[in-house]
């Protein structure tokens, strides 16, 4: 039977629709058309969402799930936390601490915090592969395959990045914090396929390949990996680059180029690449990454936490580069505020305001209002660099949507003419009321059925975690 969803306000395919609007979508969870009250076909199930708007469910293309054991617990001098080099000494205590156990535990309390956010999508960049003495488990993909169950158990889609992780970078030794993200060339390339293989016929799971970065995977090995890819269905293909100034010092001591140039220059990038992070990049290398047709990765409130930089979004508008959002390293888990913050960064950057309202900037690649361009990224940008249709709530795409309430404080007072503003730059994870995707709800009423269970199981591990001493973690 086909549903009528039915609310106050509609955001589909790209704009606001006129008033009275529903969503009609079909028996499979799939959008047939949007359509007025009087237009409704007879054996309608109709569902009204009154003082609600309806709008597309949010992609969140980076994330690194374990690093939600550690939020907060990095942040002053005294443990390290002064640069992202010495936060990385914190990430080697928390990756060397889970399993495939309570990685599931782990993924399972950061995904539901996606989800009661409005996220209907995960992109995993997953490198926690072998076990705590850096040995290949039995089953290879236990650790990936316990994040999967994890999402699955939330009703997240997921399109897990399985990362690539050969050296510690140009000329050093193998980190110890590091020996559980190794795998050789040709072990990595097998233990993709197999993934790939095993989850073909899930729907709500996707694969693709992450080289970590040019750091970590030196450039004869980029080729096969990126082959792989564009031989397997174009899948898409995500790497780290140009998130400090260090890395782009490094590879040009050992290719006289950036990052950018390098793996522009190789081929390397195309429309299935998603760069992360891109912070210290010039105008002349985000104009090749412009015509690689490449997107872009930002994640404001990681990037920010590690005192990384400011990402030039004025630069990749202007060019009409896509650009998506994510988690990163959880220390906030919050698609508003990434979504905003990218606008509010560049504010204070230049003590201006509206820095990304291209519908006023002559010239610039495309002509939207902030709050749709912010959106777009939020959601079907997102889709598209994690390989999964849809994000648009147009005709012949899944529902996949969250309805915010209206009388949210954050809220009060939105209408038709400025929703995708409010949405943007007001609202909060307190509007998300429910949370729908293929048509069938994960969360009711700003709750999650799994909620009470995970939230037990995550307080023990956490326990654990923190009763252990540094030394017991990462020796």
């Amino acid at each position: 039977m086909a549903t009528l969803f039915q609310p106050e306000l509609l955001y589909a395919d790209g704009q606001v629709q006129p008033g009275g609007s529903g969503l009609f979508v079909d028996a499979d969870g799939m959008v047939l058309r949007t359509l007025a009250e009087t237009q409704i076909p007879p054996d309608t199930e109709i569902v009204r969402l009154p003082g609600r708007a309806l709008i597309p469910a949010f992609a969140n293309a980076h994330s690194h799930t374990f690093q939600r054991l550690f939020r907060a617990r990095a942040e002053g001098r005294k443990v390290g936390g002064d640069t992202f080099w010495t936060w990385r000494e914190q990430m080697y205590r928390a990756a060397a601490f889970a399993d495939p156990d309570s990685m599931y535990d782990i993924a399972r309390a950061a995904f539901l915090e996606m989800a009661l956010n409005g996220t209907a999508l995960v992109g995993e960049f997953h490198y926690l592969h072998r076990d705590r003495n850096g040995q290949p488990y039995a089953h290879p993909n236990a650790m990936a395959d316990a994040i999967l169950a994890a999402a699955r158990s939330i009703g997240l889609r997921i399109t897990l990045l399985r990362t690539a992780y050969f050296r510690a970078g140009f000329g050093l030794d193998p980190h110890p914090g590091q020996r559980r993200f190794y795998e050789q060339p040709e072990e990595y390339l097998r233990n993709l396929s197999a993934l790939a293989a095993q989850h073909s016929s899930d729907p709500f799971i996707h694969v693709g390949a992450a080289p970590h970065s040019i750091r970590a995977v030196p450039l004869p090995e980029f080729h096969p990996i990126v082959h792989w890819c564009r031989a397997n269905g174009s899948r898409p293909v995500h790497l780290h680059i140009s998130e400090q100034p260090a890395e782009n010092e490094a590879s040009l001591r050992e290719y006289g180029a950036t990052p950018v140039t390098l793996l522009s220059g190789e081929g390397l990038l195309d429309a299935q690449t998603t760069l992360v992070h891109a912070i210290h990049i010039t105008a002349s290398e985000m104009a090749q990454i412009a015509r690689t047709r490449a997107t872009i990765c930002s994640c404001p409130t990681t990037e920010r936490n590690l005192g990384d930089g400011i990402f030039p979004a004025d630069l990749a508008a202007q060019l009409g580069v896509p650009v998506v959002f994510g988690s990163d390293s959880q220390a906030q888990i919050d698609p508003f505020e990434d979504a905003r913050q990218l606008e509010y960064h560049l504010r204070l950057r230049d003590r201006e305001r509206g820095i990304l309202d291209s519908a006023s900037r002559p010239g610039w690649a495309g002509q939207d209002s902030i709050g749709a361009a912010l959106l777009r990224s939020m959601t079907s940008h997102g889709y598209r660099a994690l390989g999964v249709p849809g994000g648009s709530l147009a005709p012949g795409e899944p529902a996949d949507f969250l309805a915010l309430r209206l009388d949210d404080l954050a809220l009060l007072g939105a209408d038709a003419a400025s929703l995708p503003e409010q949405v943007v730059f007001a609202a909060s994870r307190s509007a998300v009321d429910s949370v729908y995707i293929q048509g069938k709800p994960i969360v009711r009423d700003g709750a999650h059925s799994e909620a009470d269970e995970i939230r037990t199981r995550y307080r023990k591990l956490q326990q654990r975690f923190h009763a252990l001493s540094v030394e017991e973690t990462i020796q």
